[in-house]
Order: structure tokens, then sequence, then C-alpha cells
């Protein structure tokens, strides 16, 4: 039986935990105040009505160092002695460049790099930690300094920082910090050894079939217990929580959950040290630390899940819900808690799985259609079979190219920017093309291909292009190609030429190096007025009966070997390829009125880094209302989860891709995946693609999420389609993600336990 609706849930808490709090004098709350971090700021709880502390800014965890309030908010750390009045302690930490653009004149704001997480030390707390995508940085003075111990990994990301002291190589107690990083896993500093230098620790941890690395870690939680430091870990993905044995070297797990899209994060354990609470997908879970616990064996895979919900928190959770803003922390006094001290809950927005934060969602979600090529969308004949395809196969949107992957507008534009700047190649009749889908019910989206545009590249002389540094001009990305180089056959000697020169010596192969360019053409991501260019489009297109605006190639150029000579001209100093990325996409944000997607690497919504395109879901997911991940099956290495059955990989990668990218993103948009109804001749393929495999995928979309998805067939070809499965459609394979008891959505409303 399924447990009621999450809203009902905490409802019903609220009526009954406000009745209690009706005669409760404000003095219990005076010594140790109930607070809420929400998406508004910081609120206090008295009489169950909300105090306004700090507006304006997320706040996404609340500590105590001491005696003084920490706060991990969007603007950085801040801190305060009695909650009166917060002093900022980012002093040391990187600042990002936002560019703004309004009529015609550009801004800068300037703002402290996104901080993934902070950990304060359990025993001194002067010393603190927080980290950026960048490094892990570390304060011995409560936040008025703060020094970088640079980064364990080569790629950036960071999710979680823990700092406690462990012994050293003498036995000896020393201050060791701690990261996870979203790829590689764990690793560990002595920043006060002689030679400070990170090493990895991830024996123990959980990985996924056929993935060297372990999942990511979400959080690292420290605490002491009887003079003994303890440090926890969970994983974002993965039902999973440990407790580090140091002198081992490896994480021993202490619990598991029985679901598959499932995992922790937030986790807090009671000043007791009797309690570990995290935040899970729709649930708030309480694991029993007491030693005298039974400890389940994990290889056994029979042990019982020893998680429960924590009433009173639960009950409390319900009147935080009263605060303005979407909830995201919490502190729990030990009036409050039931008996297990003060609780420090964060993510908790995992808490309500089913809702996005996007002003748009209601809009984006369900929509499940296929990408028309739109030169076979100029006649109505061919509109129609288009249309057909979507009727046989229960579909409402169609994804269409307004502006290619050339540049060329397939609209006839009338916005006279856009006339200047653009060029309008073999348009479409957009009002006929608007006016029959209408007619059918079909939801309309503009493909708009940001910034690869041949068309823009070589207006004004190149104004726009990325420029190359070492050659003088608009950059374009190449390959070295070796080349044998044809030579002519020699000639056979006259008559009469002496004996010895009767055969001629034959030449040996020659071979020459050539530069092959690639058919990209690539202009600067941070030029404000290559933003304003794509912004009109997009809104001249909606004000034409577009509902939805698809950005693509939202990204920089990763391929070339000359890649290391591109020049950013627009680029403003303190801006990375995030900021670029974000300063337009808050640009579009502001002038678009209407859904907004973005299309990304399949990578990166598999994990939390975009180093090399700057896609950061992380960071991109505020501006926009749907997310689309290109998860194709063929695009990943071929043995990724190919496990046995190997068939069903491609459930498999919808399924769990589907849901890492809705959580990276923390709900704050619609999660619609491409799916590959076309074949490409890698060896998975090969052996594999037919419509079962295009239907799996569907599946796994569905069963992960069920917001909606996209076919794309860059020819337009689609007899390899089914008809879409609703969500009590069995399915026809066998895959333990899929059998009958399992939740679905996983990430959704429903849950199969609510304790688990």
């Amino acid at each position: 039986m399924r447990p009621t609706h999450r809203a009902h849930r905490l409802a019903l808490a609220l009526a009954a935990a406000l009745l209690p709090l009706i005669a409760r004098p404000i003095a219990v709350f005076a010594e140790e105040p109930s607070l809420a971090g929400t998406t508004a700021g910081l609120y206090r709880l008295e009489r169950g009505s909300p105090t306004c502390l700090y507006a304006g800014t997320e706040v996404r965890k609340i500590a105590r160092a001491g005696s003084t309030w920490i706060l991990l908010t969007s603007d950085g750390i801040l801190t305060s002695p009695s909650l009166a009045s917060f002093e900022p302690r980012n002093s040391g930490l990187p600042v990002k460049v936002v560019k703004t653009y309004e009529a015609g004149a550009k801004g800068f704001r300037r703002e402290t790099q996104e901080l993934k997480d902070l950990a304060v030390h359990p025993t001194n707390p002067a010393i603190m930690v927080t980290a950026t995508k960048d490094a892990v940085y570390l304060t011995r003075d409560a936040g008025l300094s703060w020094k970088s111990l640079g980064l364990a990994a080569s790629t950036a990301g960071v999710k979680a920082v823990a700092c406690l002291d462990l012994a050293d190589a003498q036995g000896k107690p020393a201050l060791t910090v701690f990261m996870s990083h979203p790829i590689y896993g764990v690793s560990w500093i002595q920043p006060d050894a002689a030679k400070p230098a990170w090493a990895d620790l991830n024996a123990g941890l959980y990985s996924m079939p056929t993935v060297k690395w372990p999942d990511e870690v979400s959080d690292l939680a420290a605490f002491v217990r009887a003079g003994r430091v303890e440090l926890y870990a969970g994983q974002s993905f993965a039902p999973r929580i440990y407790r580090l044995d140091w002198e081992g070297r490896r994480f021993m797990p202490i619990w598991a959950g029985a679901d598959h899209a499932d995992g922790v994060d937030g986790m807090s354990v009671s000043s007791s040290g009797d309690a570990l609470v995290a935040s899970s997908p729709g649930v708030l879970r309480e694991i029993s630390l007491s030693p005298d616990a039974p400890r389940q064996s994990l290889a056994s895979g029979s042990a019982p899940d020893r998680a429960k919900e924590p009433a009173e928190a639960v009950e409390w959770l319900a009147t935080a819900g009263s605060a303005p803003g979407d909830l995201l922390s919490a502190w729990v006094p030990p009036a409050r808690s039931g008996g297990r001290g003060a609780l420090s809950l964060s993510e908790l927005w995992l808490l309500r799985p089913d809702r996005r934060l996007s002003p748009y969602a209601k809009i984006a979600e369900g929509r499940k259609g296929t990408y028309v090529p739109v030169h076979q969308a100029t006649t109505p004949a061919g509109l129609e079979r288009h249309l057909g395809v979507l009727r046989a196969n229960k579909l409402n949107m169609i994804v269409i190219d307004m502006k290619d992957d050339y540049g060329n507008l397939r609209y006839d534009a009338r916005d006279p920017l856009v006339l200047r700047k653009g060029t309008v190649r073999n348009p479409v009749d957009l009002d006929a093309l608007v006016a029959r889908s209408k007619k059918d019910g079909i939801y309309l989206v503009a493909r708009i291909v940001v910034f690869k545009d041949r068309s823009l590249y070589r207006y004004a002389n190149g104004a726009y292009a990325v420029w190359d540094r070492a050659e003088g001009k608009p950059w374009q990305g190449y390959e070295i190609e070796t080349r044998k180089i044809e030579v002519a056959a020699p000639v056979p000697p006259q008559a009469g030429a002496a004996a010895g020169n009767a055969s001629p010596t034959p030449e040996q192969p020659r071979y020459e190096e050539v530069q092959k360019y690639y058919d990209e053409y690539w202009v600067d991501p941070f030029s404000e007025e290559v933003w304003e260019y794509n912004v009109a489009i997009a809104r001249e297109l909606v004000s034409r009966g577009f509902d939805e605006i698809q950005f693509d190639y939202i990204r920089f150029p990763t391929d070339g070997e000359n890649l290391g000579n591109a020049r950013y001209r627009w680029q403003e100093a303190g801006m990375d390829k995030e900021s670029a990325l974000m300063s337009f996409l808050s640009y579009a944000r502001s002038h678009i009125q209407a859904p907004i997607s973005i299309d990304i690497y399949g990578a990166n919504g598999w994990y939390r880094t975009g180093a090399r395109t700057g896609q950061d879901v992380e960071l991109l997911a505020r501006y926009v209302d749907v997310i689309c991940p290109m998860f194709y099956p063929s695009h990943f290495e071929q043995g990724f989860l190919a496990y046995d059955p190997a068939e069903e990989r491609t459930y498999r990668i919808y399924y769990y891709g589907s849901f890492r990218n809705a959580v990276i993103a923390r709900n704050h948009v619609v999660v619609r995946p491409w799916a590959q109804a076309f074949y490409i001749g890698v060896s998975f393929d090969r052996k594999y693609y037919n419509e079962d495999y295009v239907q799996r995928q569907v599946f796994g979309t569905r069963d992960a999420l069920n917001l909606g998805y996209t076919y794309w067939n860059n020819s337009g070809r689609y007899a390899d389609l089914r008809p879409d499965v609703g969500i009590d459609v069995p399915y026809p394979w066998k895959t333990p993600e899929a059998e009958p008891d399992r939740p679905r959505p996983a990430f959704g409303a429903k849950r199969k336990d609510g304790g688990r």
C-alpha cells in the first residue's frame, strides 16, 4: 500500500504540531531558536509564525560554531552571534562576475562563487572548511580569512567537505580535511604535514557495475563520541550510509536502502550521538547509531532497512513550511527534536520530489514528441507526415529548428535587429505551421542553436567570432590528419643505359600532416550582443505562437587540436565559462515570457561537473524551466552499464540518468531527456539497435521521472517508434529497477514506503 501524498502528510503533521504550540510560551524558544532557511532567507519560528531574520538570499545550511551561528547561503558565508545582525565571512574566497545587459548598457554583478558545502570542526569551532568547484578552502579564524587547499582532481567539481582530527603517520592527532568529487570519489589531506598532498580514500564505497569510480558521496558528517572522532558518509544516488574506519582506510557500510533510484544528503548526527538524520527523496530518514543496534550485512541482501522517519522532526518541518519561499534547511532545537538534541537539517528540497521550482514547470511537464527537420515541414504534406507520427505514437510535441546548426534563420523574421544580423534561408511558412499544429493541440518548441553559428561568425568581419590567438583570425577547430603523399611512378631507363641503372630505385612512402577543419563556426559566449540577437529571435517566435524556446549548443567548443588557441575577446575580468552561460541565461530569463529549455551533454546530466563545456547543471537550472540531457546510449562508452542482461543497458541509462539529472538540478526544472531514435555503427548498436532499444529508453524515463522525452533522429525517420506508454503499463522485459512493486516514478510523489 502506498502512502498518502507528501503534501497531505505534512498537512496532517502541521495540524498535530500547531496545537501544543498555541499554548507554548515564547520563552521556550528564547534559549535555542527554531530556524528555517528558505529560498527567500532565514526565518525564526515562534508559535508557528515565521519572523524574518535575514532576507534576499538562499539559506542552504544552518550550523553552530561555538556560540556563533554560521549560514551557508547563495551569497557566501554569513555569521552572527545573536541572529540580530549578520557579517559576511568570505575574505579569501573567489569571486564570480556575472555580466548584465539592459537597454544596450552592460553592467557587472560580483558574487562569491557557488559554495558547495560548509563544515565546522567538531571540537574547534574556529576551524571550518568550504569549497567551490575548483578548490577546497580552510579557515582557522572562524571565517575571517580562507586559504585554498587546492583540489584532489584535475577535473573541477566538489560536492561535500569535512574537517576533523585524525591520526597522522606517527599516530598523533592531526587536522584532516576531506572532500568528495562528483566523479573520482573521496580524498583527504592533512594540511599541516611537511608535504601535504591529497590522497584518495574510496575503499568500501558503492560503485555502479562497470564504473571504475565510486558513486558520488553527497555528504560527510563528523561527530565526537566518548572522545573518539567519527566520520559518516552518504551517497547522492544510492541509498547507502557509511562510517569511516580510519585505521583500515576504508568506509564501513551501516545502512542500505532498497530502492534503486534513491540516495541521502544533508546528514546531521544528533547531539546525543544516537542517531543520524538525513534528507532523502520524499522522506526524512533516521538511522540508529547506537552500538547496540543490529548491524545489517549488505552482502546478504536480506537484512532489514533500519531507517525510519523521526516523527517530531517531521512535525517540526510542517511548521517550518509556513516560512516564505521553499524550505532548504533548518535548525531544530533540542526542545523540538524529541530528545535527539539539536539537529541541523539541509537539502530539504529532497522531501518534495514531486515539485519543480521553475515558474513554467506546469506548462512544460508531460510533453513528449519528436525533433522535426525544418526542411521536412516546409510543405503541407511534409508537416502532415510528422503530425501523423505524433498521432500514431500518442505524442504531443514538436521540436523544430528556427535557427539551425549553421545559424540560418528558418522562418520569415520581421524583427529589425534579427534581420540586420541574421540570414534567412529556405524559411518555413511560420503562420501556417503554427496554425496547423495548434489545430491538433501540439506543443511547439523552437530550437535555436546559440553559440555555433556560421552566419553570425562571419558577420562584420568576425566581430563576434571566437578568435584564434595564434593566427590572428576567427578560430575554427581542426584535427591533424596524416596523409600519404602520392608520388609519380619512376621513369623506366632508356634503351642502351648502363646495366647498373637498368632498374630504378623504388621510393619510400612519404606522409604529410594536414589540418582538417571541423564544419563548426563558434561565436563568443561572453558577448552580450550575441545574447541580444538570440533572445530577440526567441521573443519574436514566442509572439508568433511558439510555446517554448529551446537553446541548443549552449556551451563552449570542446574539440580541436588548436582548442588552446581559442580566445574570447568579449570575456570580462572575473568571468569563467559557467558565468558566461549564467549571464546569458539570466538575460534570456528576464526577457522571455515562456518556458525555456536547454540541451546538454549526457555526461553533464550524469555527473555534477561542467568543466569543459560550462554546462554546470547546478548553476544553470536556476534560470531555465527544462533541461534536456542527451543520454544517447551510443555516445557512452560501449561497456557502460552493459552488465547482464546487456540489452537492458538502454533502460538503465535513462532510468538512472533522469534521476541523477533531477537531483543535480535540485528539482528546479523539468528533466526531459532526448531519446535516441537513430542507429550509429558502434558495437552496442550493431548488436542491439531495434524498436526495443528505443522503447526501453522511454520506459526508463517514465519509471524514473515521467515528465516527458523527445525523440531525436537527424533525418526525421521515425519508423522505430512505438506508442507512448502510460505509468501503469507493465515493463515487458526483465530488470530489477522495473519490477512491479517499485515506485513509479521513482523520483516523484508516489513512494513505495514512506520510511524507506
